[in-house]
């Protein structure tokens, strides 16, 4: 399986339930909070500094995490996006990207038919069922508890691009 991580040049990730851990604090004013994990945002700018390609597509609309990700480097951020699977694959097919250097992590069921689309379909550990039995590496942890960081690491590892970096602060 380590192989598979080692062919990694772009990333995607949902947002809900795997940059966060699925829960939305709403606020009076119908604002929805989500809480998001600084280790997965020091990972994503370190990933963005060493040139790999950083995608989010979520189907939530939050102009608070959009700019969250900008600030750290993502600029390919699609929100209120329910068709994944199609926004994904014309991505790949306009930048020529072979589906092998593709790692995407979801956490439910929207997540189905896009992860098709990865060479390395992986999820959170509190991942649904449907997904797990389609994942090729399920972390060993959670949603917003650093699974973003789990795979981002892991491949930077493989390929000696995980190193100290003291101009990528964490956010």
């Amino acid at each position: 399986m380590l192989a598979s991580f080692n062919h990694i040049s772009t990333f995607v990730f949902d947002v809900d339930g795997v940059m966060t851990d699925g829960s939305l604090l709403v606020l009076p004013d119908g604002v929805m909070v989500r809480r998001m994990n600084i280790k997965d945002g020091y990972a994503l700018q370190l990933a963005v500094k060493k040139g790999y390609r950083v995608l989010v597509i979520s189907g939530g609309d939050s102009p608070e995490v959009k700019d969250r990700l900008q600030k750290l480097g993502v600029k390919e951020v699609w929100m209120k996006t329910h068709q994944k699977k199609q926004v994904l694959a014309e991505y790949l097919l306009q930048h020529n990207i072979p589906k092998e250097q593709v790692l995407y992590m979801g956490d439910d069921i929207p997540d189905l038919g896009v992860i098709e689309l990865a060479g390395l379909p992986c999820c959170p550990a509190d991942a649904v069922q449907e997904i797990k039995d389609k994942a090729v590496y399920i972390s060993h942890v959670g949603g917003g508890a650093g699974c973003v960081r789990d795979v981002i690491e892991k491949v930077m590892k493989l390929r000696g691009d995980w190193n100290e970096d003291t101009t990528v602060r964490a956010r």
